[in-house]
């Protein structure tokens, strides 16, 4: 339960106290500072508070976009003022040092240090009329303007793929207030489509043209759900630290688990082995975010951040038909799953696969080309966030930038020593036979070269570079040496372990994004880091014979799977105990 004291003489007519009740407040009448002030002494600590002028006149959505997004200590409109628990003091502090005008309040608390938030309102109203007439006019604005179509459009995201835009989000939107009006949260919707998309999964791995077609029908369905939960928060403003996480991983989830029922699909309907595919298109598909995670990571708050490139992008984007081009050759999550439907429906897996990579390969030369053209034009000085950023991105656990600390110089040294250690060990894993002791030599010196490419700061203009790198590397290796095993069984043991790793490296991904930090170092040891992973599959490849190879990879699959899932549960389940600050994301379209 929150509380908003409503100051001030109350206003006949006025509809503002069962609006406030209607947004869930505890409604309590402060007709001076004295009163006001001992109502905010009267409210429970844990609880949120909103100062409200009785004179207020506006939409009810104005009311909840100021006074209810969990993502803000502290927000403001005009006629109101809110403040979370822990912004509870400045508040406090505010209101005995101005009196009981909400405006003066925000006011007052931004001087003195509190970021408050003013949400965009744009047609909504929100004021506090000085006389009757003003009253009159401003109850007519509010009347002329229809706040919950407007909630309805602004609970589509503002930056999404064409598909999504306007095959999914012209009537999920719908979906996502039904949902509202019965209670159901955003977590539960994620939930349901992760459900959904591993009932595809199984429709997929039957092999049959049924199967498939119901399997494409699904994961569609799994995909307007996907967009409905995002639509809800916005909606609803049921934004949550352990919802974003839950929406972020399950995409993931549902998208590799999906391309396990396709490999097992066609191993059941014609003995087609494509898990060498399936495990292809994973990499490649998490290298691609990789690059994007660490090229916007690396740029987060970087300063003198423009170039010419950047400029022409934005040209670019002035321009309508542009715009979707440039979104739909990216591929992004809508275009993607919306081909992987189609193409299960009416062709095999292998061809989905084929189609699949080729449009990922062309979208990952292109993103990155472009990331590439503007860090070597942008003249950006980036700061020791970043660098701690991109250094916990790249994953180093056997040997940590401290076990060689100024030896690597600096400029484009690191990202040439990351691609020279990648290409020594994928090169010579690909020529060498399963079980030669060339690969376990050319991990022991990607493991050196990669430690020395992160012993300084990675503050480079291309040193976002690094993390992809050392993904192509591991995955890349972890892939060829499976794949060259050629026994039942490797490939898909190799699928498990790249999923497991995949999981851990989105999961520092989302913790950086969200401001809790990187995962302990404790985590990267006891998993071994990319260089000691990589390391202990060469040897495992050189001592045992195929077969024994599978089992271990297997059990090295579920050890990595387990510890980091665990670690990863308790952390993002302890966050929201906390009260974590509430994030959601409304970044590129993944």
């Amino acid at each position: 339960m929150s509380t908003a004291i409503v100051t001030g003489q109350p206003v006949p007519g006025s509809s503002l106290e069962g609006d406030l009740r209607a947004l869930g407040f505890d409604v309590r009448l402060a007709p001076d500072a004295a009163d006001a002030e001992a109502a905010l002494a009267g409210v429970p600590g844990d609880q949120r508070v909103a100062v409200v002028d009785a004179g207020f006149v506006g939409h009810v959505h104005a009311l909840r976009l100021g006074l209810t997004d969990p993502r803000f200590t502290a927000s403001a409109i005009p006629g109101a003022v809110t403040a979370k628990p822990d912004g509870r003091q400045a508040l406090r502090r505010a209101v005995e040092d101005t009196g009981i005008a909400p405006d003066a309040v925000a006011e007052s608390m931004e001087a003195a240090g509190t970021d408050v938030h003013r949400p965009e309102l744009g047609e909504l109203v929100a004021a506090v009329p000085a006389d009757p007439q003003a009253r009159n006019e401003a109850r007519q604005s509010v009347a002329a303007v229809d706040d919950e179509a407007i909630r309805l459009r602004t609970a589509v995201k503002a930056r999404d793929g064409f598909f999504t835009t306007y095959c999914i989000s012209p009537y999920s939107r719908y979906i996502a207030r039904w949902c509202a009006r019965r209670g159901l949260t955003p977590n539960q919707v994620t939930t349901a489509s992760l459900l959904v998309a591993l009932i595809a999964a199984g429709c997929a791995a039957t092999g049959t043209r049924p199967g498939f077609v119901a399997a494409g029908v699904l994961l569609l369905f799994s995909f307007v759900l996907d967009c409905t939960d995002g639509q809800l928060a916005r909606y609803s403003l049921q934004y949550s630290t352990l919802g974003a996480w839950l929406d972020a991983t399950f995409d993931r989830a549902k998208e590799y688990a999906y391309y396990a029922g396709l490999a097992l699909g066609a191993a059941n309907a014609t003995g087609d082995d494509v898990w060498a595919l399936a495990l292809g298109a994973m990499v490649l598909q998490t290298c691609r975010h990789v690059v994007d995670f660490s090229f916007n990571e690396a740029n987060h708050d970087a300063t003198a951040n423009t170039s010419p490139t950047a400029a022409l992008s934005d040209k670019l984007d002035s321009v309508g038909w542009t715009v979707w081009v440039r979104r739909m050759i990216v591929l992004p999550i809508g275009e993607r799953w919306a081909l992987i439907a189609v193409l299960t429906a009416v062709t095999t897996p292998r061809i989905t696969f084929y189609v699949l990579l080729i449009g990922c390969a062309l979208a990952a030369c292109y993103t990155t080309a472009g990331r590439l053209l503007r860090s070597l034009t942008r003249k950006a000085k980036r700061t020791p966030r970043a660098a701690q950023a991109l250094a916990d991105l790249a994953d180093t656990g056997l040997l940590d930038g401290g076990t060689v600390r100024r030896l690597r110089g600096g400029g484009y040294t690191a990202p040439l020593l990351a691609a020279v250690a990648a290409a020594v060990l994928v090169i010579v894993a690909a020529v060498s036979g399963f079980g030669s002791w060339a690969v376990f030599g050319a991990a022991c010196v990607y493991v050196l070269l990669s430690s020395l490419a992160v012993s300084g700061p990675l503050t480079g203009p291309l040193d976002w570079l690094v993390p992809p790198l050392f993904r192509v590397a591991e995955y890349g290796t972890v892939l060829l040496i499976a794949a060259k095993a050629d026994v039942q069984g490797a490939l898909p043991a190799a699928f498990g372990l790249v999923a497991a790793v995949a999981y851990h490296h989105y999961d520092t991904v989302y913790r950086i994004r969200g401001g809790t930090g990187a995962p302990p170092r404790w985590l990267m040891h006891a998993i071994g880091g990319h260089d000691g992973r990589t390391l202990l599959v060469a040897l495992l490849a050189a001592l045992l014979t195929p077969t024994d190879f599978t089992l271990a990879l297997t059990v090295l699959a579920v050890v990595v799977a387990l510890v980091v899932l665990a670690e990863s549960i308790r952390f993002w389940v302890a966050s929201a105990r906390r009260g974590a600050p509430a994030v959601h994301d409304e970044g590129e379209p993944a």
